[in-house]
């Protein structure tokens, strides 16, 4: 499971990043969790606004922090 965190590093976006950590340990999920900061590469997702969250190449959140509960049903989602 490949997941990517799209922001510049602002505190929102530090926190996505902590909780897809804490989401994936309350699993027991291992997955590449990846911090995106290049402007042109959040663009070529069609996010206009930071955070974004992309698991498994599906934007699934843009311009705020998700709760850790929604976080851990996408993360089962795409576990199938």
């Amino acid at each position: 499971m490949e997941i990517k965190v799209l922001g510049s590093g602002c505190a929102r976006c530090q926190a996505v990043e902590q909780e897809v950590k804490a989401a994936l340990a309350e699993l027991g999920v291992a997955a590449e969790v990846t911090k995106v900061t290049e402007v042109s590469e959040i663009i070529s997702y069609g996010v206009a606004m930071t955070p974004g969250l992309v698991i498994n190449g599906k934007v699934r959140a843009c311009g705020r922090v998700p709760s850790r509960e929604e976080i851990k049903r996408w993360i089962s989602e795409e576990r199938g």
